[in-house]
């Protein structure tokens, strides 16, 4: 399952990565279908016994048979945009299993969501709520709302994907809370139902989670004495992946489930979840091609993927695997893997140290699955990388490679 070597080639649920490679060319993303899966069943498993519902987090990896494949096993959707709510509905989310997260909603994508019937707003400002109410208002709805409340719970992870803390802009300061309730109460359109929280992205340790299931326990306490009917808590995602780079692993979905059944078990409420990496992120490879081994005071091994096809080295610093698609054997040495991008922080990794890999031969980047395809771009008019998902012994292509020629014709010369 997942991505495994036999007989010195590279695999994806037993598939070759060698024959992707000469039927779709190179750059691609591969994703293992029965990898999702497993990881979609560890949280659905393990919250059993609860009333909870996982919302997947589109934003990971938006593809529609992504989605799709996560829709039919009972996945809900936290999408952060009006196009992401159409991807979830287009793939075969229910409407009512949808939750709407983000600082940033205008008001056609409210009144889209709310003509949608979505399950609930994860509302984040005081400026939010009166724009919705006044959506709601003019169309004769009323909308499902929880407040996303800003903890100020330092998660420890990297600074820019940090959600949780007083100086991120995400959420309801800690001590608006009371009056923000109140007023929600006594706006028309306005149905408060929920309290969400989400503190920030690849946690790689249980605290912070305690940290912010304690808070939802003692705001639904509190709330509930202040006359409101909280019947929802959406504990947001951020459950971390061992990209392998010397963090440890990660708490897991049975870690998780334990802790909230504990905190918030005794609760009545119904718990959203909204993991997203941890669902996706180790099911998928970035497959790229050596262009050029460039020998010097550095060895380069210079790839026709860059950072365009994936951001997250250079964005974050980030580290992730790399392995020869055949591995023959040999003296492994050091290498700076790069991409062709006209930047110096197209890096991928340095003094990484590899096999012997030739001109010509294939690598894979491991644990590309989440924050890859999904965040590309075709910086330096280069193609938009395609997708294979690989389910039941079929590698099928689910985005096609988009070319220069359809770039260049979106433009309007003067």
């Amino acid at each position: 399952m997942g991505f495994e070597s036999r007989h010195g080639r590279l695999h994806c649920d037993g598939f070759s990565i060698e024959e992707i490679a000469a039927r779709e060319g190179t750059p691609f993303y591969c994703y293992s279908a029965d990898a999702i899966r497993e990881r979609y069943r560890a949280y659905h498993d393990h919250f059993g016994g609860m009333d909870a519902q996982v919302c997947y987090a589109v934003k990971a990896n938006s593809n529609q048979a992504v989605i799709g494949l996560l829709a039919g096993l009972g996945a809900g959707a936290d999408v952060v945009s009006g196009g992401e709510l159409m991807r979830a509905l287009r793939a075969g989310v229910p409407a009512d299993r949808i939750v709407f997260s983000g600082v940033a909603k205008t008001a056609e994508e409210m009144r889209y969501a709310l003509e949608q019937g979505i399950f609930q707003f994860n509302v984040e400002s005081e400026p939010e709520l009166e724009r919705l109410s006044a959506v709601a208002t003019e169309l004769g709805l009323e909308a499902p709302v929880a407040f996303r409340v800003n903890p100020d719970i330092d998660a420890g992870t990297h600074e820019k994907i940090t959600t949780g803390r007083s100086i991120n802009k995400f959420g309801v300061p800690w001590d608006r809370v009371s009056a923000v309730y109140a007023h929600a109460a006594r706006l028309p359109g306005i149905r408060v139902q929920g309290i969400a929280t989400h503190i920030g992205s690849q946690l790689t340790e249980l605290a912070p989670f305690e940290q912010a299931f304690r808070c939802h326990a003692e705001l639904a306490e509190r709330l509930r004495a202040e006359g409101h009917r909280i019947t929802v808590l959406d504990v947001g995602g951020g459950l971390g992946i061992d990209y392998r780079d010397g963090s440890g692993e990660p708490p897991t979905p049975a870690d998780l489930a334990a802790l909230a059944r504990d905190i918030l078990g005794s609760l009545g409420c119904r718990i959203l979840l909204e993991p997203g990496r941890s669902v996706v992120g180790e099911a998928g490879a970035l497959v790229s091609r050596v262009v050029y081994v460039k020998e010097g005071a550095v060895r380069f091994l210079i790839l026709d993927a860059g950072m365009n096809d994936l951001i997250r080295p250079s964005l974050y610093d980030a580290h992730h695997e790399i392995r020869p698609v055949r591995d023959d054997g040999g003296e492994a040495t050091p290498c700076d893997v790069v991409g062709p991008v006209c930047e110096t922080g197209d890096t991928f990794a340095r003094g990484c140290v590899l096999p012997p890999v030739a001109e010509g031969e294939l690598v894979a980047i491991l644990n590309a699955g989440a924050y890859g395809a999904v965040m590309a771009s075709t910086y330096n008019t280069r193609p938009l990388v395609p997708e294979v998902l690989v389910d039941g012994g079929v590698a099928r292509l689910v985005r096609r490679r988009v070319g220069p020629e359809e770039q260049i014709a979106l433009d309007v010369p003067a």
